[in-house]
């Protein structure tokens, strides 16, 4: 027992893994220093960084030894010492700063039309905690818009005087938050993080003379920012180049004819509303209700066009600031994914409501995507604010995968890590074969395919861990026992999780293990990283996280930030790892 008590907490920087030293030693050309040229010839050849913003440029290979050198040793740009030794060009692969592995600028293509991405999507944006009892607030909202999401829920009722409008999680225990508060936060951190558009999907339980106070707030808040199209509906919707720092408006058109309703048929009403979620037991969520959830109809919006002479001024200006019209035709599912030649909608559907589509009604839904938005959000029973499995939506073209950004577990760090994609704007392209139209080639996301490319992950080592907890964080007596998961998650054909072996008693562990990874569709597979502290008794301790988008690897070795539970970035914990496709 006493030998327990006598282990010591000594924190031992690990020597450079063998792949750097010979890597030092055969562009260093068996010198002890590496100039800034042998740097460059590693970063072209090893590292494959060539092309624009490759970092292979000769310049860039300068910046790179000048900033390891003041950073490491303090030297002065002055100074004639312009080399790199062992231990220095091993600082380097090991700096997320100067070595990440992805690429922090937007490089794909931002002039097709929305529906052509995938997009950053927050579900009940305005709550702080889970959906009951939670207070309603602006900062979820800014938190949000400053990891980049573009797409923001708000629920927007009437006050108890019903003379204001208030943002809240209808028929719960949750405070609400004035909409004006939360439309002035919007406009002054909608592009803190990213230049393209912001989308406002409003879940509208408001009297028309409330929706003409709504149109005014929209007007008077954002003012030239507000984007709207000149007629009624679009054809086809805009890209994210041409809507650059605007905001959209998405929700169902106003009614253009209006009876007055008894309390019985508001209640039915409301039921039908595009997302209850605020007191549906367990027992609702059934295929019924998920029909019912599809037949949710606004057919007066195409039914009443000649009763407009009933339509108020008020009413007008607020269905004329709608971009992304909502809604579900009459009928069934079918109906619903039909593609209109005249016009583009948004479509949504509970996460159950999605899965039981994709069995019966995979290609249609792709094809529907192609041209049209479909938002999924999480089904009612999820009061703990968890999410769900993202891949499903994304495999069937979903723009609008929607997520409870606050909050936790694997499947927000899968979303956390599609969205690091594209330098993190907060809009990713869709994969060219789900925006295939010719009838014979749409995506079967049901179809079993060949191996396309093949993954190659190799884990050197990881550090950082004494610097962010306390030495007692993971054991009492004596240092972690840190292993690393490392997997894939996308179609489930390329799904899998692999973990090294533990390294005992290390701060510093090195493991330098290979795994690989054969995958079908790489364009949707995620790389997954979790290290772990093993605790013989307990559960297992969390040393952090990470998700990558695969398609946007950098080969070469990297290193690697990891994240805590929530998604925030700790100071000093990575790994050094090797990305290869073969």
């Amino acid at each position: 027992m006493c030998m327990c008590f006598t282990r010591k907490f000594r924190v031992t920087e690990a020597e450079p893994p063998r792949d750097v030293k010979e890597a030092f030693n055969k562009y260093a050309e068996g010198g002890t220093h590496m100039t800034a040229e042998q740097l460059q010839r590693f970063l072209l050849e090893f590292q494959a960084d060539g092309g624009v913003g490759g970092g292979a440029e000769e310049s860039d290979a300068e910046r790179i030894v000048e900033q390891v050198l003041q950073k490491r040793h303090h030297i002065a740009k002055l100074i004639s010492r312009r080399t790199l030794t062992l231990d220095d060009f091993h600082h380097y692969l090991f700096s997320p700063d100067l070595n990440p592995p992805v690429r922090d600028q937007v490089h794909q293509d931002m002039t097709a039309p929305l529906s052509h991405y995938y997009i950053y999507t927050g579900h009940n944006s305005y709550l702080t905690g889970n959906q009951l009892s939670s207070d309603c607030s602006d900062v979820p909202i800014i938190k949000a818009l400053k990891r980049g999401v573009r797409v923001v829920e708000l629920d927007i009722w009437p006050n108890s005087t019903k003379d204001n409008v208030h943002v809240l999680h209808g028929r719960t225990l949750t405070t609400p938050v004035e909409l004006i508060k939360c439309l002035k936060s919007i406009q002054e951190h909608a592009f803190s993080e990213s230049p393209y558009p912001v989308i406002i999907t409003l879940e509208d339980h408001l009297t028309p003379d409330l929706q003409a106070k709504v149109a005014q707030m929209l007007i008077q808040t954002f003012g030239e920012m507000l984007f709207y199209p000149e007629s009624d509906c679009l054809k086809e919707l805009p890209s994210p180049e041409e809507l650059k720092y605007k905001i959209i408006i998405s929700t169902k058109p106003p009614k253009e004819y209006r009876k007055a309703k008894t309390a019985n048929e508001k209640e039915q009403d409301s039921h039908k509303s595009e997302e209850d979620l605020w007191g549906k037991e367990p027992s609702e969520l059934t295929e019924e209700h998920e029909d019912d959830d599809t037949s949710d109809s606004d057919s007066s919006e195409d039914n009443s066009h000649s009763n407009r002479g009933s339509f108020s001024t008020g009413e007008h200006e607020y269905k004329r600031l709608i971009t992304i019209h909502a809604g579900k035709p009459k009928g069934g599912l079918k109906e619903a994914l039909k593609v209109e030649l005249d016009k583009v909608r948004r479509l949504s559907l509970s996460e159950q409501a999605l899965e039981k589509a994709a069995e019966s009604h995979g290609t249609d839904v792709v094809r529907f995507t192609q041209k049209n938005i479909l938002r999924v959000y999480p089904k009612g029973t999820r009061f703990n604010s968890s999410n769900y499995k993202p891949l499903i939506g994304w495999m069937h073209g979903a723009q609008m995968v929607a997520f409870n950004m606050q909050g936790y577990g694997r499947s927000l760090w899968l979303m956390h890590g599609m969205f690091r994609a594209n330098g993190g704007c907060g809009y990713v392209k869709k994969p060219d074969f789900i925006m295939n139209e010719s009838d014979n080639q749409i995506f079967d996301p049901k179809a079993k395919l060949p191996v396309k490319k093949t993954l190659k992950v190799k884990v050197y080592m990881g550090d950082g861990w004494h610097l962010d907890f306390k030495q007692t964080h993971f054991d009492l007596y004596s240092p972690p026992d840190f292993y690393t998961r490392v997997g894939i998650a996308g179609v489930p054909a390329d799904e899998i999780m692999k973990k090294t072996k533990k390294k005992e008693d290390d701060w510093t562990p090195v493991w330098e293990e290979e795994f690989t990874f054969p995958l079908r569709v790489p364009e949707l597979a995620l790389l997954r990283v979790e290290v772990h502290e093993y605790d013989m008794s307990e559960k297992d301790d969390f040393g952090g996280q990470t998700c990558l988008p695969v398609s946007e690897l950098r080969q070469g070795i990297r290193a690697v930030p990891l994240f805590d539970r929530k998604g925030t970035k700790y100071n000093s914990v990575r790994l050094l790892m090797q990305f290869e496709f073969i």
